[in-house]
């Protein structure tokens, strides 16, 4: 009954930037927290930025200081600001989010279908 959807990727060249959003629809009660994360071919999904309803965030060392993580709370999105891009950042970059659907300090955890970054040299 929730649903996230990623949206901004596309082609862009080296040092260039992009904006990914993160839409959440569905029952939904209180996003906990919400994640980027990262799959390149031949590699493991890795964490590339997280945020916690505090507001706290966290980033890789690869992307410190290039990309910044943020959220709507009223209108259920998330984004991902990213800045100075390398081809080494090239990937399906994935939204994830703790979402609680009823009242209570519980959630779940939803995964968006990707949305492929290709940054070129």
């Amino acid at each position: 009954q929730v649903q996230l959807v990623e949206s901004g990727g596309g082609l862009v060249q080296a040092g260039g930037s992009l904006v990914l959003s993160c839409a959440a629809s569905g029952t939904i009660f209180n996003i906990n927290a919400v994640g980027w994360y990262r799959q390149a071919p031949g590699k493991q999904r890795e964490l590339v930025a997280e945020i916690t309803t505090g507001g706290a965030t966290n980033y890789a060392d690869s992307v410190k200081g290039r990309f910044t993580i943020s959220t709507d709370t009223a209108k259920n999105l998330a984004y991902l600001q990213m800045n100075s891009l390398k081809p080494e950042d090239t990937a399906v970059y994935y939204c994830s989010a703790n979402i609680a659907i009823v009242n209570g300090p519980f959630g779940y955890d939803y995964w968006g279908q990707g949305t492929q970054v290709t940054v070129s040299s």
